[in-house]
């Protein structure tokens, strides 16, 4: 069964990940809140948060995890040649509220969103503090893509991403890549394996890797603050994606 965590008390601590379920895989913990002191509690510890309207808090922490290394980008040959032909423009922490309010919409043939009003307002709070980030794209002036996580030390935590046209969301993981080099943040957890992700680089390590990268990683001096410099970018292939097999359809 999973652990009880008491309401209002983001001090209390979580049970270790190695203690969560294997059915359904990765669920650790029921009940607490969103307070900001409770979510970057448990991000510093490997878990977060997933539920559906109705349900009570869940905390996962599933085995394996999906990690990506920036530095280990992979970018198609096609999404080199939209990035060359800089029709998409990218900022960060332009408008996080819009990139979260998009994430939350529901997907083709979804019926629902895990993105509750109760959950879209803690992470803007954690935006206020600094700690939680977005990357937006645009086209002609109009927001067509983004996503939105968690930094924490050298890791950044992706929650979500979207896409108004194709590849926006691409986009704008490739800046985001770039920016967490430049900032010698070494890890990006995905959390749970897509095909869309997979194409980029990202694979499945066990759990207790993941948790031994996190705690060297988690103490990290990090951009803490606003990371909009005002400006707008045409974001560029990484320079690993020069290889040939990084850089392949």
């Amino acid at each position: 069964m999973p652990y009880l965590l008491a309401p209002n008390d983001p001090s209390g601590s979580f049970p270790d990940p190695a203690e969560a379920m294997r059915d359904p895989d990765g669920l650790l913990a029921v009940g607490g809140d969103l307070s900001s002191g409770r979510l970057i509690n448990a991000y510093r510890h490997g878990i977060f948060p997933w539920y559906s309207e109705g349900d009570p808090i869940l905390w996962w922490s599933p085995d394996p995890r999906t990690v990506l290394a920036p530095s280990r980008l992979h970018c198609s040959r096609s999404l080199r040649k939209l990035l060359r032909r800089r029709a998409l423009a990218v900022t960060m922490d332009r408008d996080f509220p819009a990139v979260i309010r998009a994430c939350a919409m529901p997907r083709p043939g979804s019926q629902g969103t895990w993105l509750l009003p109760e959950m879209i307002s803690a992470y803007c709070a954690l935006h206020v503090h600094g700690i939680a980030h977005s990357v937006e794209v645009w086209q002609a002036g109009r927001l067509v893509g983004g996503l939105y996580g968690v930094a924490i030390g050298g890791a950044f935590f992706g929650e979500s991403m979207f896409s108004r046209v194709d590849n926006a969301s691409k986009v704008a993981l490739v800046h985001l890549c770039q920016y967490l080099i430049a900032h010698r943040v070494e890890l990006i957890d995905c959390q749970v394996l897509t095909a869309h992700l997979q194409r980029m680089g990202a694979e499945l390590i066990p759990r207790a890797r993941f948790l031994e990268q996190l705690r060297t990683l988690r103490d990290r001096p990090s951009p803490i603050g606003n990371w909009d410099d005002g400006q707008l970018h045409f974001p560029i292939c990484p320079e690993g994606c020069s290889d040939r097999h990084l850089c392949s359809d």
